[in-house]
């Protein structure tokens, strides 16, 4: 008989739920976070036999207790919170929103779905995923201080430093500028200020890139030889797109990054919109990639002639641009085992890439084409 665990992580307290194969509730807990959280779970888990975990969440405010379990040897599932929202509505009787019946629901959604992501312990995917948004972070924050720079600048001289700020002509404004009275001299002061912090987060990307090529490189991928993607790129997608062989199909991969469009049919019309949702970061990268494609006249540039000359218009040409792009996250076909039965460990690709081979084109030696990759059919093993 499988037992299965909910748990409901908060950064306080987590809250556990054991519940059969019937879906009954045998058992739960609720335990403050601490250092020893993961031996008083597994000490109550013990009055069962061989219980799998599922934990919601586990990439977000689960992820240290996911981890834990994982490393303690536990076999343990990550259900979305939207999957567990929808059992806890759609059920009935226990409806009410509170941690038992949240980790109720976090259980029932692992014991009734066959698709649910294994968490494993962290790998090289991971550490990409945490240098590319240091260096994300740092950009941005760069980013808003040249427009605050720019605003202020036109607060000194007609028209400031132009649509094209830079730091260099904001200091060489700064230079024109005469200070008349104690406002103008503030203005300076600030504007000086605005530029040493730029300068000192021009200092921090520099090594910050330098760090996400060597990590690209000793990953083993070969994204980059593809055309539009650089190291951030690569990093982006290896990063978010963790363990590759989560995804069953192409077409749910395309779902997570986004690129597939939404269905919006009505009666007899049938059309399709933008997809708002899915991971943005990962289709921000798809979308350099994509755009770079067309400005260079590559193979991308060719198929989006055929799309425009289709009837397709520019947007709608490079979003279907971008839904080819999903080839970067070809995976298998086959559906892993139900609950309750063994999973076998995934096939691990070069430079530790889990869920990828040789022959997928996230990390394959020889991409087919450069466009986004190669279709690949291996057999997905597991979860």
């Amino acid at each position: 008989m499988t037992i299965m665990i909910g748990i409901d992580p908060h950064k306080a307290t987590h809250t556990a739920v054991a519940i059969d194969g019937d879906e009954r509730v045998l058992d739960e807990f609720t335990l403050r976070a601490s250092k020893a959280q993961t031996t008083r779970l597994r000490s109550w888990a013990g009055q069962f036999d061989g219980p799998e975990w599922a934990v919601e969440s586990a990439r977000g405010l689960g992820y240290l207790l996911a981890q834990q379990l994982v490393a303690a040897g536990e076999t343990v599932f990550d259900v979305p919170p939207l999957l567990a929202s929808r059992v806890r509505v759609l059920g009935s009787g226990r409806s009410q929103k509170n941690d038992p019946n949240d980790a109720r629901s976090v259980a029932i959604a692992a014991m009734r779905s066959d698709r649910l992501c294994r968490v494993t312990t962290d790998d090289h995917a991971q550490v990409l995923r945490l240098l590319v948004k240091r260096h994300r972070d740092t950009a941005q924050l760069r980013a808003k201080l040249i427009v605050r720079l720019s605003a202020l600048t036109t607060e000194l001289s007609a028209g400031g430093i132009g649509p094209k700020a830079t730091p260099q002509k904001a200091i060489e404004l700064l230079k024109r500028v005469e200070v008349t009275d104690e406002v103008a001299r503030s203005r300076v002061l600030i504007a000086g200020e605005l530029l040493d912090d730029v300068a000192r987060l021009d200092l921090l990307l520099k090594p910050s890139k330098q760090r996400i090529e060597t990590a690209v490189v000793t990953s083993g991928t070969t994204l980059c030889d593809i055309v539009g993607i650089g190291p951030i790129c690569a990093a982006t997608i290896i990063g978010y797109t963790g363990n590759i062989g989560r995804f069953p199909t192409r077409a749910h991969f395309a779902t997570y990054n986004a690129t597939a469009p939404i269905e919006a049919s009505s009666g007899g019309k049938v059309r399709h919109r933008l997809n708002p949702r899915g991971n943005r970061q990962l289709n921000f990268a798809i979308h350099i990639a994509a755009v770079v494609q067309i400005r260079s006249g590559d193979e991308g540039r060719v198929f989006y002639d055929r799309k425009i000359a289709e009837g397709r218009s520019n947007k709608e040409a490079t979003r279907s641009l971008k839904n080819d792009g999903s080839l970067i996250g070809s995976t298998a076909t086959s559906s892993p085992t139900r609950n309750g039965q063994p999973r076998a460990e995934r096939q691990v690709g070069p430079g530790g890439q889990p869920g990828t081979t040789l022959q997928s084109s996230v990390a394959g030696l020889n991409p087919e084409h450069r466009r986004f990759g190669q279709v690949t059919s291996r057999t997905r093993q597991s979860r």
